[in-house]
């Protein structure tokens, strides 16, 4: 396995400085964030390390040059937006983007791009279905052609009134797993696989990573909290950021130790990147900066 981090957390850094970090502090790997160049509204979106619109062979092969000199190589390029949603303004750009980030990969050598498959938060999973299908299917296509695999995060993108009910994310669940890995049989079409995100939904986070091993393309490490006060007031129902909180690894729910172990009896030996969404640390770059480093030192003794 390698250690990495997001490079999103590193939003105001150039990509040289992301990478003397990464390198500094001893981390192995770091996957690049690929948005359009512009603000999001979005907190840790909007961050663009590598542009690929309109990438060129020769700007590729500078940042290469920079990883080699850092000795830090790429885990995947990164781009997460809402290719479902209902707005085709918001969807149709969003998918073009993310071809955008897959046609960009060779010239980088690399072989995994994550995000997410999106949704219409106001539908049904049923009724979210053929519009996934219309949508990914000609993605995937590509993807196999540039032989790219595809990483889709299983966040469920439901924290605040504005995704209400159903979330903006639709690949949350081993049940929709199956079902898109079936009417999607590619070996292009995987996981970026965060834990957290089943302890937000009270699952079990090492319970799938054996029957889905091979669909195990890159991994979060990003732990959570749970206010069990709060949730005790106000139920799940409620929006999850009234009682759940997202922590480095080390300072919420999940057994690192254990979980990495799992990974490691069913056979992953990828990228295993921090995800900082942790405001304990401060917001200011050192604060996040620090963040990165604590959450290596929980880590590297079971990553190695």
């Amino acid at each position: 396995m390698k250690l990495g981090f997001v490079s999103a957390i590193l939003g105001e850094l150039p990509l040289e400085e992301v990478l003397a970090f990464a390198a500094d502090s001893g981390f192995s790997c770091v996957e690049l964030m690929c948005w359009p160049v512009g603000r999001s509204e979005r907190k840790y979106a909007g961050v663009t390390h590598v542009d690929v619109d309109g990438l060129t062979r020769m700007r590729a092969e500078d940042i290469l040059a920079e990883c080699s000199r850092s000795g830090v190589a790429i885990s995947g390029l990164g781009y997460y937006p809402n290719l479902l949603d209902p707005d085709p303004a918001v969807a149709e750009p969003a998918a073009a983007h993310f071809r955008k980030v897959i046609e960009a990969a060779p010239l980088l050598g690399v072989g995994t791009v994550n995000g997410f498959v999106g949704r219409d938060w106001k539908s049904t999973v049923d009724d979210n279905w053929p519009r996934f299908l219309a949508a990914w299917k000609p993605i995937v296509r590509l993807a196999e052609e540039r032989g790219v695999r595809i990483g889709i995060e299983n966040c469920p993108m439901l924290f605040t009134r504005d995704e209400w009910p159903g979330g903006k994310n639709l690949f949350t669940t081993p049940a929709i797993w199956r079902r898109a890995f079936a009417d999607l049989d590619s070996p292009a079409f995987g996981l970026n696989y965060d834990p957290s995100h089943f302890v937000l939904q009270d699952m079990d986070p090492l319970a799938p990573l054996a029957e889905f091993r091979d669909r195990l393309f890159h991994v979060h490490a990003k732990d959570v909290r749970i206010d069990r006060a709060a949730l005790d007031e106000v139920g799940r129902f409620d929006f999850p950021l009234r009682w759940h909180q997202p922590r480095i690894p080390g300072h919420g729910e999940i057994d690192w130790g254990r979980f990495i172990g799992e990974l490691r009896r069913v056979g992953y030996d990828g990228p295993v990147c921090i995800e900082v969404e942790d405001d304990t640390f401060g917001r200011s770059l050192e604060g996040r900066q620090l963040a990165v480093r604590v959450a290596r030192n929980v880590l590297a003794p079971f990553v190695g």
